[in-house]
């Protein structure tokens, strides 16, 4: 089966072929490692550079933000009871098997963070075990999965330029399963089905396990493995606060890269992790090439508003419970499972432009909101709410968005251009990986741009 992976490294391969071929031609003849300059410490960058520093290759990494992590974004919201939720980055999958390498060699512990979805459609509540789709729609999707590894490269291409919304459609989902069907997928890709490739949100679904991406969660916050990266790699090594405003790259070797602060760093490659938005604000000198520079401009980035909110006892009984609704909080998952507390935390997750409606209200709207959509079903829980938080990924000053969203005709157009590679710059970040919104794909993507330097 030719999978999206497959797809991404031969398009790699083949449309910056002429560059990739002189990087290796010139790199043949750097008579010494070359001194690497990496920007952005998220996940992709900080991969990027324990893989240099096994390799002893002469790093630094530059990081615009006062933390490290990126979109992983582990908060203490309730420090005395030891209580971590994720304010960006959130799931490891058992397919994810990078991360849990690293986890392991680490030393960190991943813990099972499964859950069993219950659902509120019009006005109803319905229990993990009490909703489905129907089986006429179960029986043709089975089908449709089924039939995926029939598809040929062309067949691919067409179904890219068609959203998945119109798919479905088109494939007989109606009714309540395609309302349910646009309240969970547009969970997983952040926006509207409306806006999603249907070839991305296809290939997604066939080539992963339905349980395959919410699986595990790293004990004591997804930040940790950011931090013992950091701990391996020296501190000194990471500068914080580090915002870059230009780059200039010899053709005949060597970069300068210029910080808003008035640093300057000197070296021989670059590793680009930051997102796209970041990466069009540096001054490139020479300057992108122009077809880059607009798939950047065309590549959207999810917007999704976290909003926990801390209660003095898990009113909804239940570790493994989350629950997709068809109001305005969206979805609801339990941000503390397994953390031992009588408190708990359930966090509201919204996508699209039920998110930016949120993030603009009081934390009292909010928690007015919570009260009427939970309220019928579990009772008063407003007098239980002890504490909330917001973050709306929307308004992030660096990626304007939370993860990469393939729209319709992008992935097969948009995807090849952003991974080329310019002159002594390679790229990186979870927007170049085989599945968009992972640490996994941040990961991998940063590791294979170290590997070709």
């Amino acid at each position: 089966m030719s999978s999206r992976r497959t797809f991404i490294r031969q398009s790699f391969y083949t449309a910056g072929g002429i560059i990739v071929s002189s990087q290796a031609f010139s790199n043949f003849f750097i008579p010494k490692k070359p001194k690497v300059i990496i920007i952005g410490a998220g996940f992709s960058g900080l991969a990027a550079a324990y893989y240099l520093h096994k390799k002893k290759v002469d790093f630094v990494v530059l990081e615009a933000r006062n933390r490290i992590g990126g979109r992983v974004f582990s908060y203490p919201i309730d420090e005395k009871e030891n209580l971590i939720i994720e304010l960006g980055g959130e799931w490891v999958g058992n397919s994810h098997t990078r991360i849990q390498e690293l986890c392991g060699e680490l030393g960190l512990y991943l813990f099972n963070n499964q859950f069993d979805t219950h659902l509120i459609y019009k006005n109803q509540y319905f229990k993990n075990n009490e909703w489905d789709y129907s089986e006429t729609w179960k029986k043709k999707f089975k089908s449709i999965l089924e039939n995926y590894e029939k598809l040929t490269q062309a067949d691919k291409m067409k179904l890219d330029k068609m959203d998945w919304w119109h798919y479905l459609v088109n494939n007989g989902c109606n009714g309540r399963d395609l309302d349910i069907r646009e309240l969970l997928d547009s969970t997983d890709f952040g926006e509207t089905i409306r806006s999603v490739s249907a070839f991305a949100a296809l290939s997604e679904y066939a080539e992963s396990d339905e349980k395959n991406e919410m699986d595990l969660k790293i004990r004591g916050g997804n930040s940790m493995l950011a931090k013992k990266i950091a701990e391996k790699i020296g501190a000194d090594n990471i500068k914080l606060q580090h915002t870059v405003k230009r780059i200039v790259q010899n053709i005949k070797g060597g970069v300068q890269v210029y910080c808003e602060n008035g640093q300057v760093f000197t070296g021989d490659k670059i590793i680009c992790t930051a997102p796209a938005f970041a990466v069009k604000k540096i001054k490139w000198e020479p300057g992108l090439p122009a077809n880059q520079v607009n798939a950047m401009n065309e590549l959207q980035y999810a917007r999704i508003n976290k909003n926990p909110l801390l209660f003095s006892k898990k009113f909804w009984n239940d570790e493994s419970f989350d629950m997709v609704t068809d109001q305005v909080p969206h979805y609801f998952y339990h941000g503390t499972k397994s953390q031992p507390s009588q408190k708990g935390v359930l966090i509201s997750y919204t996508i699209g432009e039920k998110a930016a409606v949120l993030a603009n209200q009081s934390d009292a709207w909010k928690a007015d909101l919570i009260q009427q959509t939970l309220q019928p079903f579990f009772g008063d829980i407003k007098s239980l709410l002890e504490k909330q938080v917001n973050y709306y990924w929307g308004n992030d000053e660096y990626s304007h968005g939370s993860y990469a969203l393939y729209g319709r005709g992008q992935w097969f157009r948009v995807m090849p251009v952003l991974k080329r590679s310019h002159i002594h710059t390679h790229f990186a970040g979870e927007h170049l990986a085989d599945w968009q919104g992972f640490m996994e794909g941040a990961i991998n993507t940063g590791e294979e741009a170290a590997e070709k330097i």
